[in-house]
């Protein structure tokens, strides 16, 4: 092999390199991932107010690897997700209404972002339970589905008259 040979053939196999190992970062903000995951998120309400729990469901990659931490831990796997939530869809259960605010987005790469909100569970005019959220979302062929999901729950205040 000549030396120019040699020389070209090393600049192609570090430029392959270089560009094989760069993350495109997008801003936050990207207007197709925010309206995606704000969609997304619609239709879980919907779901979840309609008591549709594969609808609700339909958000979570169904893979053994999504995870999920609540107030019980650690869940793993989209079937442990599925059950944590089971219970709730049951008939004759009780299930406040269910909205999201204050949703962010923000893309880690091509197929991977990141959204940050707030769930509200509400009757009427009244707040039942709400808390911060965090999701790890992936893109897919079926679009952007979660595959981390931390969510948390706001603080009760004190019963009054304490």
């Amino acid at each position: 092999m000549s030396r120019s040979m040699a020389f070209l053939s090393y600049i192609l196999a570090a430029t392959l390199i270089v560009s094989g190992c760069t993350i495109e970062i997008e801003e936050e903000g990207d207007s197709d991932l925010h309206g995606s995951v704000e969609r997304m998120l619609a239709g879980s309400a919907e779901a979840w107010n309609g008591g549709i729990l594969d609808g609700f469901m339909d958000d979570y990659l169904e893979s053994e690897n999504t995870t999920y931490i609540g107030g019980g831990g650690l869940l793993t796997g989209y079937d442990a997700i599925y059950e944590r939530y089971a219970p709730l869809f049951e008939p004759g259960a009780s299930r406040d209404s269910l909205r999201f605010e204050d949703i962010r987005t923000r893309k880690l790469a091509v197929v991977e972002a990141i959204a940050t909100a707030r769930w509200v569970l509400y009757q009427g005019d009244e707040i039942t339970g709400s808390g911060p959220f965090t999701l790890v979302l992936r893109h897919t062929s079926n679009g952007w589905k979660i595959i981390h999901d931390h969510s948390s729950s706001d603080p009760q205040p004190p019963p009054s008259g304490e």
